[in-house]
């Protein structure tokens, strides 16, 4: 399995606008083959007179299906709509190969 954690800086004047590109490519990308999860969290929406923040948790089947995600038409319309409007993005890539359940109790 492969994990993905993200952190993104918007231009708050375009977030409003990319609102809409962000949710089409989140609906594409559950319905992906190999896509577990996909999650974004706007951690800041740039009010503060600072970036707008977004934070950004996907898990592939593996490394394949991740690369297809990439290559998908609707990651294409995406990338196009926020050219501009990224500012930054800081992306790790995991390889989680001991995965197991988690509990707090």
């Amino acid at each position: 399995m492969i994990i993905i954690i993200g952190r993104a800086e918007v231009d708050p004047a375009r977030l409003e606008d990319l609102r809409p590109a962000l949710q089409a490519m989140m609906r594409a990308t559950f319905e992906e083959t190999g896509c577990l999860s996909y999650s974004l969290a706007m951690e800041s929406d740039g009010s503060d007179g600072r970036p707008a923040v977004l934070t950004i948790a996907e898990r592939w089947a593996d490394e394949a299906a991740l690369k297809a995600h990439f290559a998908a038409p609707h990651m294409a319309a995406f990338n196009k709509a926020a050219e501009g409007a990224l500012l930054s993005l800081d992306a790790k890539m995991f390889d989680a190969t001991n995965e197991r359940p988690f509990s707090l109790y």
